[in-house]
């Protein structure tokens, strides 16, 4: 007897996103053994049987209720805008409490960008890594204390609980499922048959959207200001203090106050969203995004861009367009410099 396809059951959830509705659906329904025989048996169920909100222009109707959760053997939940306390407060509502109680023991369970506060609101996450979308993460981990939340990466695999992050980021999550579960080979068919890579570089934070702030009104509101016209140049703390008609000291100690991190802290973040831009919109050599963005060398543009976004110059540049050695202490001859980082 052929053993019986693995069972997925999504639950749709009032004001749910039917991009990721369809995500399970798609990746799963794609994986085949070597006979073309489904790998996964893929279903949907609500709160209740019937018609189910988005946050589109269009309700989807499901045929069934909660009660199908007790026959799964992986869970996904894709996000949702509607899902009250389990958003404000924290808790689940009465009606998915119940839901949640037809889990078997030992169900994989599976979460698409903010489906994880479902997750993490039934405790699911208590002491496990997780993610969601970047824009949330803050929030995730402020309301769920318990959870280790990691902002960056575009999925977490602890074992018996996954979660990804935002919205496309549940491709990424299914297809590493399929390849944990059947191998590249299945995983890599299914991501060639959805036309989308079988495996992303680095996390989500090169999407995150840092851009360069206008200075704000304090008191290091010039030398910021400067700073920003001169990114592509040697950097002293001195220049920077002398634009406040302070002393070094005090400059610092200001600096940090408003902007939370050190003014060499702060010009490497400036620099490396200017490499984004660059790499973003010109066709510029790594060398020369490397001179203009103030990083000198292509081996140092590389070393901060991946620790900044997870990603090489080169990934990220192929990530959004479509074609795709030494540094150090700035020199000091007046004073303190400001540390642009070894380039390893």
């Amino acid at each position: 007897m052929e053993p019986s396809p693995h069972r997925v059951v999504v639950l749709a959830l009032p004001g749910l996103l039917p991009f990721e509705l369809g995500i399970p659906h798609r990746i799963f329904g794609r994986a085949k053994d070597p006979a073309g025989r489904p790998l996964y048996e893929i279903l949907t169920c609500g709160l209740a049987p019937g018609p189910v909100p988005t946050d589109a222009d269009f309700d989807i109707h499901v045929a069934y209720g909660p009660e199908l959760l007790a026959t799964a053997d992986t869970m996904v939940v894709p996000a949702s805008y509607e899902l009250g306390p389990a958003y404000e407060e924290g808790r689940l509502t009465d009606e998915l409490a119940a839901a949640l109680a037809h889990l078997r023991p030992g169900t994989r369970l599976v979460s698409i960008c903010t489906g994880g506060y479902v997750l993490a609101a039934a405790g699911y996450l208590d002491g496990r890594p997780a993610t969601t979308h970047w824009a949330s993460a803050d929030h995730f981990q402020r309301l769920y204390p318990a959870v280790r939340v990691d902002p960056d990466v575009l999925y977490t695999d602890d074992g018996d609980v996954l979660t990804s992050a935002g919205v496309a980021a549940g491709i990424d999550l299914c297809l590493h499922i399929v390849r944990r579960d059947h191998g590249a080979a299945v995983a890599n068919e299914a991501a060639r048959r959805t036309v989308v890579p079988p495996h992303r570089e680095g996390g989500q934070a090169q999407f995150v959207e840092r851009p360069m702030p206008e200075p704000q009104l304090a008191t290091t509101t010039a030398a910021r200001a400067w700073v920003l016209d001169r990114l592509h140049e040697p950097l002293r703390l001195t220049d920077m203090a002398r634009q406040e008609a302070m002393s070094v000291r005090t400059f610092t100690r200001r600096f940090r106050e408003e902007a939370g991190i050190s003014p060499g802290q702060w010009i490497t973040g400036r620099r490396v969203e200017r490499a984004r831009q660059l790499l973003e919109q010109t066709e510029l050599s790594m060398e020369r995004v490397a001179r203009e963005s103030g990083f000198g060398t292509a081996q140092s543009l590389r070393k901060h861009v991946q620790a900044a976004l997870g990603v090489s110059p080169t990934a990220y540049r192929r990530t959004f367009r479509a074609t795709g050695g030494g540094g150090g202490t700035m020199p000091s001859p007046d004073g303190p410099s400001v540390d642009a980082g070894p380039a390893h």
